[in-house]
């Protein structure tokens, strides 16, 4: 079964990518959202089994390379945390293939599209699935090397290729650190296997085993720390941490499936799953925990405030899945491991539901992304509308929803926790809990309610930036000047509902952010946790964060639900009731309405600290170190030598004779010379 799961996704990628133009792009659909969709069936079967029986075990597939001391096995892990993330990313993937049969349906290259998103799922499942490090590697590249090509899909785009050149060199940072990460870890342990690693973590960081151990001035415990900050890097780089988030938002040039596969449910998690699965080391890394739940408090914090005044729909869509990545980090910082979990499950349902009910808008809107030239669409795509407002209130909270039971789990987390940065994380998430409820709602309002902002008649930019006092400061190609998801829809433009292809995937992903945080409470924070999760998380006897956070005071319980009405009652009172206000505080505060739409101006500082002097070291070194130096005085400059000989000894070259004879004579003469004169001596 567990073969099944991993690798058709993989095969429907070989066939779709290399019989595509043979069999053609509807055969290329049907067999790539099958696989993934049975996929998808077995890793709810695989859930069950695992998580609610005693179905834990290890699948080896090859001895995968054996070089010194280092051997690594290709093997399927199969625990709780990997079958959690079997049914996300199978479940989200093959709703994705289902919702692109009819949003893709106009592109002529469908068949490199799907063969794509199958690719990307299996390398996600290469990843979740890991029983080693370097696996874990080899599946963690993969899905940066498929979103590159996913994102980039329309690369007749500039932006696209741009986006995503910018996602996969960003995610090469982070890259590096995990790498350097996964050779400390290495380095310390001698085997990149869990089952080795583990279980001798905790007599090196006390002491027992790592006792006299040095490494460049550490000791033990300072050395486990610099191991775990190491592969956090990589998990701020694929996940879009604070200091490393600048691509993605960026990333959502790509088709609004790949935003939804991408940035809802799969390769954003990756780092999150990583912190889960190295919980062993992390646990005896206090220090590096603190760092992760700062890291995500800021990250919470920061996302939420850009997402408040972005035009773009997808992009405020993005910068929330953006916060809601800190709150996962805050969980897992603190200890939560499960929390963190949780979140992630719950939020993979509303986030792609949003992504997915964005895409349904743009299709309405004939790839229109700008919410300044919508308005007024609940009436006319009513189904997607209730969708929005299902994924709308499950992200902000709304009591029994999916998001009430995990996001407040970790607000609950953070106050109930001692640990460093806590308190910090406290406010920050719920700050970013207000900040969330206003720009959802400020969402919805401005898309679907009120008056209709598009059709003839309308001066589209020009009356939206007037009601909503917007400037098209900083939005450069998103959506403003060029189509956003163009996928060949060349119609009129009255606004329609989407097919039953792309509906059928939003009711179902609308069921889980509906009812997936009551059916799964227990087994995350509540009585069914160990018998659940088993030896797949890790928690020390002293971290008793999953009982403390049931029991913290009545305000912070309530703190939450009070940003999420807050939220809400000032989005309707600016953007329904008073669409002068947005403008008004614009005006009176354009250096923050600025620095927020330019999200904290990251891009440009980046630009100046970074891409400026590699732009101008690079033209350095081509310029006057390969066209100066190397050609100049290497092969151009040999060959410049030869031509300014040549050119003068082919001067005499005449081709007359008379010249040619007194040449001969001019050599006689100074033959018989320098005879006579070496003669007289």
């Amino acid at each position: 079964m567990y073969h099944a799961i991993v690798f058709l996704p993989l095969l429907g990628f070989l066939i779709a990518g290399i019989f595509g133009r043979m069999i053609g792009p509807r055969p290329s659909e049907i067999v790539t959202t099958s696989f993934v969709a049975t996929s998808a069936v077995l890793s709810w079967v695989a859930l069950f089994s695992v998580g609610y029986g005693d179905g834990e075990t290890t699948v080896r597939i090859a001895n995968w390379m054996v070089s010194g001391d280092l051997a690594v096995d290709w093997a399927l892990r199969i625990d709780a945390l990997t079958v959690v993330m079997l049914v996300v990313v199978n479940s989200v993937s093959a709703l994705v293939h289902l919702y692109s049969m009819g949003y893709m349906h106009e592109d002529p290259s469908r068949s490199r599209f799907f063969a794509y998103l199958s690719l990307f799922t299996f390398a996600m499942l290469m990843l979740v699935t890991s029983d080693n490090l370097v696996q874990m590697f080899f599946g963690w590249e993969g899905v940066g090397l498929a979103s590159y090509l996913l994102i980039g899909f329309w690369y007749q785009k500039e932006s696209a290729n741009a986006a995503a050149m910018k996602a996969f060199v960003v995610n090469r940072v982070g890259d590096f650190g995990f790498a350097l990460g996964i050779f400390l870890v290495f380095y310390l342990f001698g085997s990149t296997s869990f089952d080795v690693i583990f279980p001798q973590v905790e007599a090196f960081a006390t002491g027992a085993a790592g006792e006299g151990f040095s490494f460049l001035g550490l000791d033990a415990q300072g050395t486990l720390t610099l191991a775990c900050l190491l592969l956090f890097m990589g998990a701020m780089g694929k996940s879009a941490q604070f200091l490393l988030h600048t691509w993605l938002p960026d990333a959502m040039e790509g088709p609004t499936p790949v935003s939804a596969l991408i940035h809802a449910a799969t390769m954003v998690t990756a780092g999150v799953f990583l912190v889960a699965r190295m919980s062993p080391l992390f646990e005896f890394a206090p220090t590096a925990l603190v760092v992760v739940t700062g890291i995500g408090a800021l990250t919470a914090f920061f996302a939420a405030t850009v997402g408040l005044v972005q035009n773009d729909i997808k992009r405020v869509i993005a910068y929330s899945t953006c916060s809601q990545l800190g709150y996962m980090f805050v969980a897992m910082g603190l200890g939560a491991y499960s929390v963190g979990m949780f979140h992630l499950f719950t939020h993979a349902f509303f986030k792609a539901l949003l992504f997915l009910g964005a895409g349904s808008v743009i299709h309405a809107m004939h790839h229109e992304q700008d919410m300044r030239n919508m308005g007024g669409l609940g009436k006319v795509i009513p189904l997607t509308a209730v969708m929005m407002v299902i994924g709308t209130i499950a992200l902000t909270g709304f009591p029994f929803t999916a998001g009430y039971y995990s996001k407040d789990a970790i607000i609950e987390a953070a106050y109930a926790s001692g640990a460093g940065m806590s308190d910090v994380a406290f406010i920050a998430t719920v700050l970013a809990a207000l900040f969330t409820s206003f720009y959802s709602w400020r969402l919805f309002f401005m898309t679907f309610a009120g008056k209709a902002r598009w059709g003839a008649g309308h001066g589209h930019a020009a009356q939206a930036d007037a009601a909503h006092g917007q400037t098209t400061h900083g939005q450069t190609t998103h959506g403003q000047t060029t189509p956003g998801d163009d996928h060949g829809h060349h119609h009129d433009h009255k606004p329609h509902e989407s097919p039953p292809v792309m509906l059928i995937p939003l009711v179902l992903l609308a069921i889980g952010a509906l009812v997936a945080g009551y059916f799964f409470k227990s087994v995350f924070v509540g009585d069914g946790y160990e018998a659940f999760w088993g030896d797949a998380l890790y928690t020390r006897p002293d971290n008793t964060i999953l009982h403390d956070l049931h029991y913290v005071p009545a305000w912070v319980v309530w703190s939450p639900f009070v940003m999420m009405v807050i939220g809400f009652a000032l989005a309707y009172w600016m953007y329904v009731r008073d669409t002068a206000v947005p403008a008004r505080i614009a005006q009176e505060q354009p250096m923050l309405y600025r620095f927020l739409l330019n999200k904290w101006y990251f891009d440009e500082l980046y630009d100046i600290i970074f891409v400026r002097p590699a732009k101008w070291l690079g033209r350095f070194l081509w310029r006057t170190g390969d066209g100066k130096i190397i050609d100049g005085m290497g092969p151009d400059g040999i060959s410049a030598r030869v031509l300014d000989t040549t050119s003068w000894v082919v001067r005499l070259q005449t081709g007359y004779v008379y010249h040619y004879a007194f040449t001969m004579l001019v050599g006689v003469a100074a033959l018989v010379t320098w005879y006579l004169i070496a003669g007289a001596r």
